[in-house]
C-alpha cells in the first residue's frame, strides 16, 4: 500500500514500533544498523520504542500497550509541526494500535480511516487468549471507544460490517474493503528449489504463513495421518508462528517426518518458487464463528498463484473458494474431509487442477485487484465518508 501511495504521488510517514515479529525479539539487524529500518520505499520509518512480543501473554499484552503509550507520546512528538491530510491505520491485530492514531487525529485535525482486519475482542475470545469476563467488558469499550473516534472504517469482509456496527454506532462510516492480490515478482538468484528441498514428482501440499492457534494445525495433522501410507502426498509448512514449537514436536511424536517438512519464515520474494512448486495450496481456520466472518489474508495470494486451493475453513474463506471455482472447501475441523478432498485432486488430471487454478487467477483480477483497490483508497482518503461503488 505505501508503496503503491508513493508511486503515485503521495509523501507518506509511517509510525511503527521497533521490528521483532515474529520471532518476538527485536531483529538482531536492526540493533546493528537501526539507519537501514528508517526508510521504505521512499516512505520515512518514525521507529517509537516497546515491549518486543515475547513468547507469552503477557508479554504479548506488554507489547500491545507499550507500543500504544510510545506512539501517543514519542510519535505525537516526533510529528510535532507536520501537516497531513489523513491518517491511516493498520490494524491486523491489536486494537491498541487505534489509541496513538485517534490521538493524532485531535492533534492534526485530519480524518482517520482504520482498516480491520481482525476483530476485537471476538478474536482474542476464539483462540483463547482472553476469556475473563471483566477483561472482555472493558476491552469492548476500547474497541467502541476507538471505532466512534474513526472518520472510516474499512472492513476486509463484508461479515465484518454488523460486527463492527455493533461498537461504532449507527453513526460511524463502514465500508467493504477486502486484501489485495500482490504481484509476485521473480525471487532473486540465491533462491532455487534445490536449495528449499522441494522434492519434484510428488503431489506438494503447501501452507503459508502464520501457525497459532486460529489455524488449526491439529485437524491438518490429522489428515496427514490419514495419508500417511500415500507416499507422494507431502505437506510443506512455510511460515512461523506461537506454534510452531509444538508443530515440531507432534510431528515428531506422531512419526510424521515422512510427509510433512518444515521450512519456517521466508521472504516474499521467495513464495512464486514454493506456489511454482505446489500441486495444491491449503488455507484453514478453526471452528469459531468469528473465523466464519474472516476472509484470510493468504487466500488473496492463493487465488493470484494460479494453483488449486484446499480450503479447510466455514464462511466467507470458503464462499471464496466455491464462488471462484479455485478448488476445494471442506467445512472448518474436518480431517477426514480435508484428507478426502486431497485424494479427491489427485485423481484429477493435470488439466482440470490447472483450470481450477486459472478460475482462481481471474476471481482474484475481478474481485481483489490492487490497483482498483487502492484508487478507492484514495477517494476515501481526500473525501471521507463518500460511498463507494464496487
Amino acid at each position: 500500500m505505501v508503496s503503491e501511495l508513493i508511486e503515485r504521488g503521495h509523501d507518506v510517514s509511517i509510525l511503527t514500533g521497533l521490528p521483532n515479529y515474529p520471532e518476538g525479539k527485536v531483529f538482531q539487524s536492526y540493533i546493528e544498523n537501526p539507519k537501514f529500518y528508517s526508510a521504505y520505499n521512499g516512505a520515512q520509518v518514525i521507529r517509537v520504542p516497546m515491549v518486543s512480543r515475547g513468547n507469552n501473554k503477557i508479554k504479548l499484552a506488554l507489547n500491545y500497550f507499550t507500543f500504544a503509550i510510545s506512539a501517543s507520546i514519542f510519535g505525537a512528538w516526533r510529528l510535532r509541526g507536520r501537516r497531513y491530510d489523513a491518517i491511516f491505520t493498520y490494524e491486523p491485530s491489536p486494537i491498541t494500535v487505534g489509541l496513538p492514531a485517534v490521538l493524532l487525529r485531535a492533534l492534526k485535525n485530519v480524518p482517520l480511516v482504520f482498516w480491520v482486519l481482525d476483530l476485537w475482542p471476538e478474536t482474542l475470545e476464539a483462540i483463547g487468549v482472553v476469556r475473563h469476563k471483566v477483561i472482555l467488558f472493558f476491552i469492548r469499550k476500547l474497541v467502541s471507544f476507538i471505532y466512534k473516534r474513526c472518520d472510516v472504517i474499512l472492513a476486509q469482509s463484508k461479515s465484518f460490517i454488523p460486527q463492527i456496527r455493533k461498537y461504532a454506532g449507527d453513526n460511524t462510516c463502514i465500508e467493504y474493503f477486502p486484501s489485495w492480490a500482490e504481484k509476485f515478482q521473480q525471487p532473486v538468484n540465491r533462491f532455487s528449489i534445490e536449495n528449499l528441498g522441494i522434492k519434484a514428482k510428488k503431489f506438494n501440499i503447501i501452507f503459508t504463513g502464520n501457525i497459532g492457534e486460529a489455524q488449526d494445525f491439529p485437524s491438518i495433522l490429522a489428515a496427514a495421518e490419514i495419508l500417511r501410507d500415500r507416499s507422494e502426498v507431502r505437506w510443506l509448512i512455510i511460515g512461523s508462528g506461537r506454534m510452531y514449537g509444538w508443530l515440531v514436536d507432534q510431528i515428531k511424536s506422531r512419526n510424521l517426518e515422512g510427509c510433512i517438512f518444515l521450512f519456517g519464515q521466508h521472504p516474499l520474494e521467495a513464495m512464486p518458487l514454493f506456489f511454482d512448486q505446489a500441486d495444491a495450496l491449503l488455507v484453514s481456520l478453526k471452528d469459531e464463528p468469528i473465523f466464519a466472518l474472516t476472509i484470510p489474508a493468504k487466500l488473496q495470494s492463493y487465488l493470484s498463484a494460479g494453483k488449486p486451493i484446499l480450503g479447510m475453513l466455514n464462511g466467507e474463506g470458503a464462499k471464496v473458494i466455491i464462488d471462484s471455482g479455485s478448488g476445494l472447501s471442506i467445512s472448518s475441523g474436518d480431517a477426514l474431509g480435508l484428507a478426502n478432498s486431497v485424494l479427491k485432486l489427485l485423481s484429477m488430471t493435470s488439466e482440470e487442477r490447472a483450470e481450477m487454478g486459472q478460475k482462481g487467477i481471474e476471481f482474484s483480477i475481478k474481485e481483489f485487484n490492487k490497483e482498483k483497490l487502492i484508487t478507492a483508497l484514495e477517494v476515501l482518503l481526500k473525501r471521507p465518508k463518500v460511498k463507494l461503488d464496487w
